[in-house]
């Protein structure tokens, strides 16, 4: 933590003469950039990963209609056919779970009153006239048109917006790849709501976004715009 500490601090003095007093939140957003490029390779194979799955999709369709009433060989031989054609089913999670660490550590850093046995010098940092320790509710003790309100607002429809393009995103790779059908025709259990509720998934970033510290706020606010704007162009 203290190291992590260290480090905002560097670059927030780094960016001081562009930013002033919102440095240590220019460091974030510059962290997070950070982050998702060293994370975009993997972000590149969970892309090409998808499209390869999609690619099976008639492949697994016929081994439904051929084991759909033993699931556990119709299971084997879709990991078997996976293992031939080397797709990961599990490709897409490791752009997200590689970032969590980063975000967790963000989360405990600005919701700490001491580091290390000193005082946390980073909840004295802003972004505007929003502290970066202080959480949307923080921000409305002061009214919602007040300046902190104004900051989580501005985040507020940059997260909707972000979240409106996900959204769109989602419903063009679903009709794009249809949903897998069990042998009879008929569309397999329980995914008929996973894919209803998919499209929307995008739009819970507002709720995180309300309930942590701003400056893992910022962490997510920039990590899903990346993330819209990397879908757009790798799977387009």
């Amino acid at each position: 933590m203290s190291v992590f500490a260290t480090l905002v601090e560097h670059l927030a003095d780094l960016l001081q003469p562009l930013f002033g007093a919102s440095a240590a939140a220019a460091s974030i957003v510059l962290f997070t950039a950070l982050v998702r490029l060293l994370v975009h390779p993997l972000s590149r194979a969970a892309a090409r990963g998808q499209k390869a799955r999609t690619a099976l999709q008639p492949k697994i369709a016929e081994l439904r209609r051929k084991h759909g009433k033993n699931p556990e060989k119709l299971q084997k031989a879709v990991l078997e056919l996976h293992a031939e054609e080397k797709v990961s089913p599990l490709a897409g999670c490791l752009p997200g779970l590689l970032q969590a660490p980063a975000f967790f550590l963000l989360y405990h850093l600005f919701s700490s009153d001491t580091i290390g046995g000193e005082a946390n010098g980073l909840l004295g940092h802003r972004l505007f006239a929003a502290p970066l320790g202080e959480r949307w509710v923080d921000a409305l003790q002061g009214g919602v048109l007040s300046g902190a309100g104004l900051v989580y607002a501005g985040l507020f429809v940059v997260v909707g917006c972000v979240a409106a393009l996900g959204y769109r995103l989602s419903k063009r790779m679903m009709a794009a790849n249809p949903v897998a059908q069990a042998a009879g025709g008929e569309q397999l259990p329980g995914l008929g709501a996973v894919t209803k509720v998919m499209p929307f998934m995008s739009f819970f970033t507002l709720v995180t976004v309300a309930v942590v510290p701003l400056a893992a706020a910022l962490y997510v606010v920039t990590s899903t715009t990346w993330s819209a704007v990397e879908r757009a162009v790798l799977y387009r």
